[in-house]
């Protein structure tokens, strides 16, 4: 068979996929929105001097300020950890981390707490502003740093470890010491177990970081073991902090001369009058802040998913693909920094392959409905956490299953209604097709059927030009007769006889 051009019927298939094709446009549209978001670049208050180098003799070294906001994550250890190599390759004498957190990931706090211990530049943690807060992970930081600061109106505490998974919150009797006096001694539990070893554990280490900081050790553990909280008045008190300023210029002039050790070196504070550069979130650490969002994430998996699918489904479309391809990698890369439960990713990806499912094979709706649910309990247990900040809510798991469910009902009625139509491709089209003769017919030639070229044979001889039918196909090739000598062509007209004229005289 020869090379032909398309035929125009062939893009009669293209508006089986239009549904499919705007909600991936729309999803990508929303997506696009949320990363500008990301990537539009806040005002700062001072820009950190670019190339910036050591100071020199004599020089009052500058102070770095690196805001801490929100949930702590990865894309915030990540910003705290690169600020504070800025800071140091820059020379500063001092950073402070200005703080007003939730709480956050148990593995994101490890990583900003370790860089604190390891930093050669003492670190000052400042609650602020008012109304902030330093509650749980928070916590921890402020009680790592070589200064605790906080402005007024400001708390902290609440520092209990959360329950990891679908648990929910802890029974009282699962925490140590709340047991009643009264309750029978029995075997533990294994959620029981863990929640002590949590509580131990946490206990430990927020123990070991006020010996080391010489702190207020035993208010500390009773943060972790009763959550409870204190405020700033009340922390400068009880010793859990070193200082109440109302701001970071007051805060800078009540530690100046302050000696500290940080990195096994130790150095006297001149914060007066320093420089004081701020440091801000720039657009990596917002884009990165915008995909580790598990709704983000989430709607990536999906849209990453949908696209490979409606690319291998119509090939050619590319951008499905490429689109599919790219948001597909960034939500594993997501996922793999989010405390993903691997069991509701499977349920996530069943739920998606039983909905594709049912648009090939005759289920009457069982396979579509299943995957709907299966999805809707994946996305729920998607994040396994319950760390505030750092889930799935459940309107974003309604509103996806929802776009689920309209796109596969959508599906679903336009192939029924493709199936009323009639065949536009494939061998059955091609019997009974016209065509034309390109060459004088033999035993065989070729001819053009459909605007392809064809090779055909008939059993008598045709000249070029010749309208054929086509008969049958064997193959490749095609068996064709005279378009005349096909059943029910119109009979050939007959010559017409003159009539007789009358006589004039009969």
């Amino acid at each position: 068979m020869k090379p032909a051009t398309v035929p125009p019927r062939a893009l009669r298939r293209l508006p089986h996929w239009l549904l499919a094709g705007l909600a991936l446009a729309c999803c990508l549209a929303g997506l696009a929105g949320l990363l500008a978001s990301a990537v539009a670049v806040p005002p700062a208050r001072a820009a950190p001097p670019s190339g910036a180098s050591a100071p020199a003799a004599g020089a009052v070294a500058p102070v770095y300020a690196i805001p801490l906001k929100g949930a702590v994550g990865p894309a915030s250890a990540s910003f705290v950890l690169r600020s504070m190599a800025r800071a140091r390759d820059a020379g500063a004498q001092l950073v402070v981390l200005e703080m007003d957190t939730p709480g956050g990931l148990d593995a994101s706090m490890r990583e900003i707490i370790q860089a604190i211990l390891a930093s050669p530049v003492p670190v000052a943690t400042y609650v602020y502003p008012g109304g902030a807060r330093a509650a749980s992970a928070g916590t921890y930081i402020l009680y790592a740093s070589h200064v605790a600061a906080m402005a007024p109106g400001t708390n902290l505490g609440a520092a209990s470890p959360v329950q990891i998974g679908i648990g929910g919150p802890q029974r009282p009797d699962a925490v140590p010491g709340a047991n009643p006096a009264s309750a029978p001694a029995s075997e533990p539990s294994t959620a029981d177990t863990m929640a002590r070893k949590q509580m131990h554990d946490a206990s430990a280490y927020i123990r070991g970081l006020a010996q080391l900081r010489g702190r207020n050790a035993e208010w500390a553990e009773r943060a972790v073991r009763e959550a409870v909280s204190l405020s700033a008045d009340e922390a400068l008190a009880q010793r859990v902090i070193d200082v109440v300023a109302s701001d970071l210029p007051a805060l800078l002039r009540q530690i100046d001369g302050r000696q500290l050790t940080a990195g096994g070196k130790a150095s006297v504070l001149h914060t007066r009058d320093a420089t004081v550069v701020d440091m801000e979130p720039d657009w990596r650490s917002r884009f990165l802040a915008v995909i580790t969002e598990p709704s983000v994430a989430l709607m990536l998996l999906m849209i990453g998913i949908y696209g490979l699918i409606f690319e291998f489904s119509t090939p050619g479309m590319i951008v499905p693909g490429v689109a599919g391809a790219i948001c597909l990698l960034l939500a594993l890369f997501a996922l793999h920094m989010l405390p993903v439960s691997y069991a509701g990713l499977a349920l996530v990806a069943l739920g998606i392959a039983c909905m594709v499912a049912e648009l090939f094979l005759p289920s009457f709706g069982a396979l579509g409905l299943g995957g709907i649910i299966a999805f809707a309990f994946g996305a729920v247990m998607l994040i396994d956490t319950d760390v505030p900040g750092f889930g799935v809510p459940l309107p974003m798991v309604a509103m996806l299953s929802a776009m689920s469910a309209a796109l596969l009902l959508g599906m679903s009625a336009m192939l029924m209604r493709s199936r009323k139509r009639p065949v536009v491709s494939g061998a059955d089209t091609l019997i009974g097709s016209r065509g034309e003769l390109l060459e004088d017919l033999r035993d065989e030639g070729w001819a053009t059927v459909h605007g392809e070229n064809w090779r055909v044979r008939s059993a008598s001889p045709m000249a070029r030009g010749t309208p054929v039918v086509v008969t049958a196909r064997h193959g490749l090739i095609l068996d064709v007769i005279a378009a005349g000598n096909a059943p029910g062509a119109p009979a050939p007209p007959q010559p017409t006889q003159p009539q007789p004229t009358p006589d004039k005289g009969a």
